[in-house]
Parts: C-alpha cells; sequence; structure tokens
C-alpha cells in the first residue's frame, strides 16, 4: 500500500475582498459586509427576537453583546473571519464528458458551482474534496445523477481536527458495493498524509438528506480525534460535532458558566450526542475541585457510543453517565419515578424542542435550565413554554457561529422561579 503524500501546499485565497464565487455558490450571503456591521445586525436582530418575550414577563435582563469571532460587538474594527470552518462538504454529478463535477450547489438549485478554494474552510479542505472528484475520474467511479438516480459517488463529508493533525474523509454512495476498491482507496490516501480514516456512508434513498443509516470503515481508524477546552473527543463519521471548533468553546463556555455547577450536582444533557458538553462540564468542574455527575441521553446510538468512548479518553467515566434513549421520554420516566435533577442542559436541533419535552423538563424540577440554540426562532417558543412551567430567564448570550451568514447561535440560562 502506498505512503499517504505530504499535505498539500496549494495557494489559498487570501484576499479580504469578494471570494469568486459568492454570488453564485449562496453560502456565504454576508462575505461583502464588514464584520462590525455583521455582528451590529445579529445584535439587532436578536433583541428584536427577544423583546417581546422579556417585556411579556417583566424579566430583568439584557441581551449580551454578540460573541465574534475575535470579540464583541461594538468594540471596534474586528478582522474578517477567515478558515474556520472544520467541517467540508461537496456534492458529485457526472459531467458532460463521462467525468466528475464537484464543489457547492448554487443558491436555490442543484447546479454544481466548482469551487477551487474557499476563504471560510479549514486550509487545503477544498483542495482535498476536490482531489477526491479527480481520484474518482481516475479509477472510473461514476457520479450520482440526481435525475436518472444512477451512479455512484453523491457526496464527500471531510472533517478536519483543528487541535490534531488529523482528517476524516466520508463517502456517501448511493449502493455498498465499491468497483475498483483498492484503486480508488489508494488513490485517496495519496491526496493528503492528514486523512486518518476513509469511512463509506450508503444512502441509497432520493433524498436531499446527505447521510444514509449505513457506514462502514474503509481505512485507518474508526474515529477522529479532536480537542476542545482542555478535553479530548473521539468523533465517528456521522456523529455530530461543530462545525466552527474557536466558536464551539465560546458556546461551550458559556453554557458552562450558565449552569453554576455546586457540590455535589447532577447535571443532565439532553441531546447529549457525542458528550461534548457533559463532558467539558464535567472537566471544569472537576478542575475547580466541584464533585458533580453527569447523565447524558442521546437516541443516536453512534453519538452515545463515541460519548462513552470519550468519557474513558477523558477518565471522567466515574462521574458520566450515557443512555441511548429518547430524551422526552427518558426525562417523564424519571420524572414519575421522582428522580430529580439540580442542572439541566438543552442541544436540540433546528426545530427546538417539544412541548412534551419540555413539560418532561420542567416535571424533573432542576434549579437551572441551559439552552443552548442554533434557531433563536425556536428558542423563543421553547423559553415561553419553559416560562409557564416556572422558570424565568436571567441571561441570554447570541454567539456567531457562522461569520458572513446571517444565522445566529444563543445560549440561555433560566431559573427556576
Amino acid at each position: 500500500m502506498p505512503k499517504p503524500s505530504a499535505p498539500l501546499k496549494q495557494k489559498r485565497v487570501t484576499a479580504d475582498g469578494p471570494c469568486p464565487v459568492m454570488r453564485s455558490c449562496g453560502g456565504c450571503t454576508w462575505l461583502g459586509m464588514p464584520y462590525r456591521k455583521q455582528l451590529a445586525r445579529k445584535q439587532q436582530a436578536t433583541e428584536e427576537l427577544f423583546a417581546p418575550l422579556i417585556a411579556r414577563h417583566q424579566w430583568d435582563v439584557s441581551i449580551d453583546p454578540v460573541r465574534g469571532m475575535g470579540g464583541c460587538a461594538g468594540e471596534g474594527s474586528l478582522p474578517a473571519p477567515r478558515a474556520f470552518r472544520y467541517k467540508a462538504v461537496t456534492p458529485f454529478a457526472p459531467s458532460q464528458h463521462g467525468g466528475v463535477r464537484c464543489g457547492f450547489f448554487a443558491r436555490g438549485t442543484h447546479r454544481i458551482v466548482h469551487v477551487p478554494d474557499c476563504i471560510v474552510e479549514a486550509p487545503d479542505a477544498r483542495h482535498i474534496l476536490n482531489a477526491v472528484a479527480h481520484a474518482a475520474e481516475s479509477c472510473r467511479i461514476p457520479a450520482y445523477n440526481e435525475d436518472t438516480h444512477r451512479g455512484l459517488l453523491r457526496y464527500a463529508v471531510l472533517r478536519m481536527g483543528w487541535r490534531t493533525d488529523e482528517a476524516m474523509l466520508t463517502l456517501v454512495t448511493s449502493q455498498r458495493q465499491l468497483p475498483r476498491y483498492r484503486a480508488f482507496i489508494e488513490a485517496l490516501q495519496r491526496i493528503d498524509g492528514r486523512i486518518t480514516t476513509i469511512a463509506q456512508n450508503v444512502n441509497p434513498r432520493v433524498t436531499n438528506a446527505i447521510l444514509g443509516n449505513d457506514t462502514r470503515i474503509l481505512f485507518g481508524r474508526t474515529h477522529l480525534r479532536d480537542q476542545l477546552l482542555g478535553c479530548t473527543f473521539d468523533i465517528s463519521p456521522t456523529a455530530f460535532y461543530q462545525t466552527n471548533p474557536a466558536q464551539t468553546e465560546v458556546l461551550y463556555q458559556l453554557a458552562i458558566d450558565g449552569m453554576g455547577l455546586e457540590e455535589g450536582d447532577v447535571l443532565m444533557d439532553a441531546y447529549c450526542g457525542s458528550g461534548t458538553i457533559g463532558l467539558c462540564a464535567a472537566q471544569a468542574a472537576s478542575d475547580a475541585g466541584v464533585n458533580v455527575q453527569v447523565i447524558g441521553v442521546e437516541r443516536n446510538a453512534a453519538g452515545i457510543a463515541d460519548a462513552k468512548r470519550n468519557a474513558q479518553l477523558n477518565n471522567l467515566e466515574q462521574c458520566a453517565r450515557f443512555i441511548n434513549d429518547d430524551a422526552t421520554s427518558y426525562m417523564k420516566r424519571a420524572a414519575e419515578r421522582g428522580e430529580r435533577v439540580d442542572v439541566l442542559c438543552f442541544d436540540p436541533p433546528r426545530a427546538g424542542s417539544t412541548p412534551a419535552c419540555l413539560d418532561a423538563a420542567c416535571a424533573m424540577a432542576p434549579r437551572r435550565i441551559v439552552y443552548v440554540s442554533c434557531n433563536p426562532q425556536t428558542q423563543v417558543r421553547d423559553i415561553e413554554h419553559l416560562a409557564r412551567g416556572g422558570y424565568r430567564l436571567t441571561r441570554l448570550t447570541p454567539v456567531d457561529m457562522f461569520p458572513h451568514t446571517e444565522h445566529v447561535e444563543t445560549v440561555a440560562a433560566l431559573e427556576r422561579a
């Protein structure tokens, strides 16, 4: 088997001006806007969104300044963030001459725009993905055609370590069988020496969802290893892991601060994924000499397997346990048994939580609830529900996880009234 090559050394787009494909790719819609102005807009949008909720309940709380990359809103000129996305994705499609095209979907379509480089992705990430397309062409691996539903290669998902020199490449295919398997894997290994894992995910469905349910390792390690807030994490190919690790540390630290953990507390991490928030909180408490117990609940079995492994990696298995279950069902049963937790942490998907889950959370009567949201609009709805359950908002902080876009994440801390 050939030895992997050294990391790619190619010229990156580093200019502060607009990206050459920004008008067509549809990703960074605010890229031409000064970063300070981006943060000001996100601050204003967050304040306007939460103002009616705060006024309705007469809570004595104001929105914190948005935490941008390199500083907060209102702190003067900030450089435009670059190279912060450590997860990169490309779709594939057949070219007119039987080759393989890759890049980004054009805004509002599934037409692929070729992207030589991307200024917001980690260094060399886009070069690696483009090289995957070339390797597929050379090995005659056909790209998937969304119109005819024929072909094999649908997507490639690349995760790169932020604090480690590793990369995990996941190929999404329409069927499990790979023609010219060995030649293709050897060609992929030659792309970049940092690739420590090559996985295959099979998605045979006619769908816009990228990933399917069947994943296997084709080469290398079973996990990508990275670090956040002094903790080490192993991440499997389909497990959730934040895209912007620098801002993830900001997000998680805000969540930990909002927990206010005390000696002997029980912390429940609902929607725990790979256990990242709960384990970072447990480590922070341990460093402060505070003994806590963490219960993580997640219905994704791969995420729970990662969480248990990560607890062992960080020597936290004595104070952290992880349960493969639906968070709503688990909390409802626990409340019926009379079990209580001191602090509850939520990090739900964009759709937010559900009334049943929020009712179960209130039934467990935690002293504090920390709600991490990637969609403030559904968070407002859910905080209103928690308010009816006896909780009041004490702090809310926006975090700019995705510069050059309109998206903002928020960390809300609530206390039982």
